[in-house]
């Protein structure tokens, strides 16, 4: 520092109501950490909600809808089926991305187990387009000719199956390993015509409640088995970019649609979340508006004191714009290192906040998004307009 900036600042400025300095810079900090804070929560909770990296784990933003069945459409199958108009109405819901059809079977099948196990069962099978599927195992593939179907199943029926059925019915409990190395036979048909197939489960799933087959397997079944039979989706696969969304919630109400109630819970928690971001958002802003209002007020304080020695300095000869300028050099590194460690403590929470949801299977950016980054720019550009401002009105009234 040269002997006259060494000089300039001991006129300009003094060591008396450093607190009230500390005090104004401590609440900037607190206030900007309040609002990166605020708008980071707001922005992880959008981004899990809305299904980026496949977060399944929280409200899967994959939706099983079907048809309300009521007293009045008992008894009524073709009630429940979904028409192409009423599909394509639905590519049009708020938040809708994609549609699907889970088309099921019109023909009999069985499962056989072989006699060790002395198992059989009635069962139904459904298809779905491979995109909307969680899990695709590689040997997903069926073409008629084959003799062993693929199978995948809900990791809620093994659960069921497990937890419920077996211990009841004293069969023993099946591990996923043993169940996909277990072949058992598919029959299709009817006692007049069918034929009888090998199959075997190579998969769970988590998105989809049901025993899927290959979309090939299914229309040869319907085809041979069941022909004539209108063959409509009682079900559908909706993929939707934000399933909390009241709007899209509202949607199905009024349909009379029906979907998975906890995948919807997400909704009020939303609500919530929003509710919190706001209020904190709000405090944020108001504790940075204190903070801004006390640093202006030291700023124009300490010019205050030194109105001698700014006459005095301007009838030497220095001008205004240089004299605004050395205090600007002086005060805008305080602010700009105030600002700077907010946006390390938010960095270090988000970065904290993403290795913590990684170990629940859940995944948010180690980096905060973009709206952190704006707020962080945003409040950067207002709070150095006003020092600029406070500055130079300040010099210019001596």
């Amino acid at each position: 520092m040269s002997q006259r900036s060494v000089l300039l600042d001991k006129l300009l400025r003094h060591n008396k109501g450093r607190s009230r300095l500390w005090l104004s810079l401590g609440a900037l900090v607190a206030g900007t950490t309040l609002l990166l804070l605020a708008v980071m929560v707001w922005w992880n909770f959008t981004e899990l909600l809305s299904g980026k990296h496949d977060n399944d784990s929280l409200g899967s933003t994959f939706l099983t809808v079907g048809k309300r069945v009521t007293n009045e459409t008992m008894g009524k199958p073709n009630a429940t089926i979904f028409t192409p108009a009423e599909i394509e109405a639905f590519k049009s819901a708020p938040q809708v991305q994609e549609v699907g059809a889970l088309m099921s079977n019109r023909f009999p099948a069985y499962a056989v187990m072989n006699a060790a196990v002395g198992f059989s069962t009635e069962m139904f099978l459904e298809a779905v387009p491979e995109r909307f599927m969680d899990k695709l195992p590689k040997d997903w593939h069926w073409q008629e000719g084959e003799t062993e179907v693929p199978i995948i199943v809900s990791k809620e029926f093994l659960n069921l199956y497990n937890y419920g059925f077996a211990l009841s019915q004293g069969l023993p409990q099946l591990s996923e390993s043993s169940i996909q190395s277990i072949s058992f036979q598919l029959k299709i048909g009817n006692s007049i015509q069918g034929e009888t197939m090998n199959a075997r489960v190579v998969g769970f799933s988590d998105r989809i409640s049901s025993v899927l087959v290959p979309e090939d397997f299914l229309k040869y079944g319907n085809e041979k088995y069941a022909p004539g039979i209108a063959i409509g989706p009682s079900r559908l696969i909706v993929k939707a970019k934000d399933p909390s969304d009241p709007l899209f919630v509202s949607y199905l109400k009024n349909h009379d649609y029906t979907t998975n109630a906890e995948q919807l819970r997400w909704n009020k928690l939303r609500a919530i979340v929003d509710v919190v971001a706001s209020a904190t958002g709000l405090l944020a802003v108001l504790l940075m508006g204190i903070a801004t209002m006390v640093f202006v007020l030291f700023i124009e304080l300490t010019i205050a004191k030194a109105q001698a020695s700014i006459k005095l300095l301007l009838e030497i000869g220095y001008s205004p714009e240089f004299l605004s300028s050395f205090l600007l050099q002086k005060f805008i590194p305080l602010v700009m290192a105030a600002l700077m460690f907010a946006m390390l403590v938010a960095l270090g929470i988000q970065y904290i906040a993403h290795n913590a949801l990684r170990e629940m299977q859940l995944h948010v950016a180690s980096l905060p998004g973009w709206p952190v980054w704006a707020a962080f720019g945003i409040s950067t550009v207002v709070l150095l307009l006003f020092v600029v401002t406070s500055i130079k009105r300040s010099i210019s009234h001596t």
